[in-house]
């Protein structure tokens, strides 16, 4: 048995987790992510793209700034845990038709939003985004600007996902010198036998030097991505891994708890499953990591991230301006979402719309002049108030019931009674607190975010189907 363990992610202990492993056990099966409530699961097809440019329209009548994602599918290998939206190949001509329609669709957005509104965040997601040429990223990034006009540099935020075995040497400096200022890297893992039983083998030589790299260059964020849980991993091989990334220090991590489902994934269907840590190793690789990671300065976000203290992450968790979306935790909460390519997921305002998922969909549509939003969900009021309990909660660990009434003008202990029931045996095992002014998430609680928020949503019960999601640990 793991025994507990607490940490602080800061002198002023407001950052505080515990690691108990009876609670992990018990409530720790599968959820959403809550990237967005209702998840993307209730997306229907009642949501086409005639529905999507009257609320983008509408959402003219009340500005916000606007935070674009790029979706680039393409991939040069296979890695076998992922579980992305990518295509595996070596064919330009197939990624320049790609780019032709992004390029297509970019100007038939940027016809259904105001000019006076400007671009505060933009990130592109893959695939492997460093799969293109710094001249179609140049080219790119042109369209975009030229389409929604960029924030001034120090009022935006511009991040890319990095594969390091894809980057063109001295491509950090073009990279900042097309406005990017945060990067993601996807590390998994350092161990070599780790890298090769999952096809993704990079040298923790290369990184370091790219890591180095970006920030002579002015690259104020680094991100690095792992991943526990996947094959060959022990408690002591990824030792070795955590004390290669704490040593290069990168402002953000995310640690992710691999999901294998090859039943859905092919790739994973090379990954052996005798290979695949048992569950108590899994629990003890991460217990391990939040001990490493939060010693050496990190602190616990929420959910599967961590950051340095000066981080923008921690500050806006602490200045109530902390989101989550479909990137996982981020800043700027304000902004209506535009997502462009293919399985591109967009919010504006009430709604939230998805591209069609397939190339050829995304082709068709885009060839016959129209946007290619196949499916989405108009939120009610009700989505609203659970949505705003659920972001609230996996935000900032805290719900004040006089400011929720204040927002959404119902009485929170009646409008939410079924569920304060609901929530009463996760606050005896010691999950949460609810007292007259809130609710509380305890450091033990912390880990479990999702189960708790789960309490909250009301489409939940109507899914079967519970292996169409991860496990929360």
């Amino acid at each position: 048995m793991v025994a507990n363990a607490l940490h602080t992610g800061g002198n002023d202990g407001t950052a505080d987790v515990v690691f108990d492993q009876a609670l992990i056990e018990r409530y720790g099966g599968r959820g959403p992510r809550y990237t967005s409530y209702p998840t993307a699961l209730q997306f229907s097809g009642a949501v086409n793209a005639a529905a999507y440019e009257q609320h983008a329209r509408l959402s003219n009548r009340r500005p916000q700034p606007l935070s674009l994602y790029v979706h680039i599918p393409f991939c040069q290998s296979l890695c076998y845990y992922c579980g992305c939206n990518k295509i595996v190949t070596r064919n330009q001509a197939r990624v320049d038709r790609y780019l032709e329609l992004l390029h297509r669709e970019i100007e038939l957005q940027s016809g259904l939003f105001d000019r006076s509104r400007k671009t505060r965040q933009l990130h592109f997601g893959g695939g492997t985004p460093t799969y293109l040429g710094i001249g179609q990223l140049a080219l790119l990034m042109e369209a975009l600007d030229d389409a929604f006009r960029f924030e001034p540099v120090g009022q935006r935020e511009f991040s890319i996902e990095v594969d390091p075995r894809s980057i063109e040497h001295g491509s950090m400096r073009h990279l900042a010198e097309l406005g990017f200022n945060r990067i993601s890297l996807g590390i998994q893992d350092f161990d070599p036998d780790v890298q090769r039983a999952v096809n993704r083998e990079q040298t923790r030589d290369d990184i370091h030097a790219l890591v180095n790299d970006a920030r002579s260059h002015g690259i104020e964020s680094i991100s690095f991505d792992l991943i526990y849980g996947l094959p060959l991993q022990s408690v002591a091989r990824f030792d070795a891994t955590l004390d290669t990334v704490i040593g290069m220090r990168p402002d953000r991590l995310a640690v992710y708890n691999y999901a294998h489902l090859p039943e859905r994934f092919k790739g994973q269907r090379m990954i052996r499953d005798t290979d695949i840590p048992s569950p108590q190793t899994r629990l003890e690789i991460l217990h391990h990591t939040i001990d490493r990671l939060m010693d050496a300065g990190y602190q616990y976000v929420g959910m599967d991230h961590f950051a340095l203290p000066d981080d923008e992450l921690v500050m806006a968790r602490y200045d109530g301006s902390l989101q989550r979306n479909f990137q996982g935790y981020s800043t700027h909460g304000n902004c209506d979402l535009i997502g462009l390519g293919a399985s591109a997921i967009s919010s504006i305002g009430e709604l939230y719309a998805q591209n069609e998922v397939t190339t050829a969909g995304y082709e068709a549509s885009l060839e016959s002049g129209r946007l290619p939003v196949v499916r989405g969900i108009v939120v009610d009021a009700d989505d609203r108030r659970r949505a705003d309990v659920i972001q609230t909660l996996m935000c900032f660990d805290r719900l004040s019931f006089d400011d929720f009434e204040r927002r959404h003008a119902v009485d929170f202990g009646r409008y939410f009674e079924t569920e304060l029931e609901c929530l009463a045996p996760l606050a005896r095992d010691g999950l949460v607190e609810i007292d007259d002014a809130g609710i509380s998430i305890t450091p033990s609680g912390r880990l479990l975010l999702r189960s708790i928020a789960m309490v909250f949503d009301r489409h939940l019960v109507r899914q079967s189907d519970e292996r169409r999601f991860s496990k929360a640990i």
